[in-house]
């Protein structure tokens, strides 16, 4: 149990560390960016590979 609280702790930190230096902002950027990218991605896929007819 005390190895779980030590590896949550030092989680926290690098978060902490992360969320303060400003890298937080820059992440969040790049994921709205790859959120939409892959959304589109996910409709071609679906327009794609539906069936081509119905027998």
């Amino acid at each position: 149990m005390l190895r779980w609280t030590i590896i949550f702790l030092v989680v926290a930190i690098i978060a902490a560390i992360f969320g303060f230096g400003g890298i937080a902002a820059g992440a969040a950027g790049i994921a709205k960016i790859l959120f939409f990218i892959f959304i589109v991605l996910f409709l071609l896929s679906l327009i794609a590979g539906r069936p081509k007819g119905v027998d």
